[in-house]
């Protein structure tokens, strides 16, 4: 059956305009990161394997193909007052792409090229020069960080000497076989995890009372004019039976040391599906109200992706919740079919 799939997969890729390939090597693209990347998803659009790109010196747009449709990865990374000619020359040169997970700006120039955006759910951003863990609403997260302490954990910044790349790889192996899909990782919104860290990257770990690493979270670094600005959470990782106050008291950990850098944001990363409201945009209502049935379900929550976990984990920290939008121009059910494979969710 996959070699089916792939096949077909083949078959109809190949009736999609053939698109000039942006000529940079993953140095250039870093550079224009460095430069440009001032939102969650930049960072992966560099680091992310398979990804093809359509630009130029100046910048680029990451995609990727399926079944016979094309998708594009967040904003462009280029200047931001050149952003727009970017999408407006890859929707010239392509067939109907459909953008996933923009900001609200990318969203305005697609509206104006005939496309229907709605939401696809938020990402949560903490201000670091404004957020405080203090007060009654952050009891919990600074309660999991005093257990974990009290419990004799130590909560640390991965320097290589405590977790060398094997037992990072069977925690996270571990974490991956009690998964709701557990034999394949996703791609595209995410990319494989990578036991090695990409530059720039940043991990903190927990070391249980006996010295042994039981979880991971790693960071993607933000940029802006060269410099980093923040970070974005791209993995978590624990061992089965860890206590459930080790992902909290980590994120405080690692959140309260970017402060202290005098690093401006800290972002979660998608969660897929919530808060699924009206655009604002012209929207497609149907595609609205299946996206709001899809977070509810409990047959989609239990069996393909846990949308209100991870929408609850992110809740916790109280940081600004910023829509993202899904911009298309088709709107039919195999345009999502194919997104969903895209993302390995099916």
């Amino acid at each position: 059956m996959p070699s089916l799939r792939k096949r077909t997969d083949a078959i109809l890729n190949a009736r999609l305009p053939k698109l000039p390939a942006a000529e940079l090597d993953a140095p250039a693209r870093l550079e224009l990161v460095r430069k440009y990347g001032d939102f969650s998803l930049a960072y992966s659009t560099y680091a992310q394997p398979d990804l093809k790109y359509f630009g130029d010196a100046d910048g680029y747009i990451a995609y990727a193909t399926k079944m016979g449709h094309t998708f594009v990865l967040g904003d462009p990374v280029a200047d931001p007052a050149r952003r727009a000619d970017y999408i407006r020359r890859f929707v010239a040169a392509s067939n109907a792409p459909c953008f996933v997970q923009t900001s609200r700006d990318t969203a305005a120039v697609l509206e104006t090229l005939g496309y229907r955006i709605n939401h696809m759910g938020v990402d949560t951003k903490l201000s670091l020069d404004t957020h405080s863990f203090a007060g009654k609403r952050n009891e919990t997260i600074r309660y999991s960080e005093r257990w974990l302490l009290k419990k004799n954990y130590r909560l640390i910044e991965c320097d290589g000497s405590i977790a060398d790349a094997q037992k990072v790889r069977e925690i996270s192996s571990n974490w991956r076989s009690g998964r709701i899909v557990s034999r394949r990782e996703m791609r595209f919104l995410n990319r494989p995890f990578g036991v090695q860290l990409a530059p720039f990257m940043r991990r903190f770990l927990i070391i249980d009372p006996e010295g042994h690493p039981v979880a991971v979270l790693d960071f993607d670094p933000i940029f802006r004019d060269g410099e980093v600005i923040g970070y974005t959470v791209a993995f978590k990782r624990k061992l089965a039976g860890t206590t459930p106050h080790a992902e909290i008291g980590l994120t405080k950990f690692a959140t309260e040391r970017f402060a202290a850098e005098g690093r401006a944001i800290v972002t979660f990363g998608l969660s897929p599906l919530a808060a699924i409201t009206e655009s604002g945009f012209s929207e497609s209502r149907i595609w609205r109200g299946l996206f709001q049935r899809a977070f509810r379900s409990e047959r989609v929550n239990a069996r393909i992706f846990n949308l209100q976990g991870q929408a609850a984990f992110k809740r916790r920290f109280h940081g600004e919740e910023m829509p993202t939008y899904i911009g298309f121009k088709r709107r039919t059910p195999l345009e999502i079919l194919s997104l969903l494979r895209l993302l390995k969710t099916l």
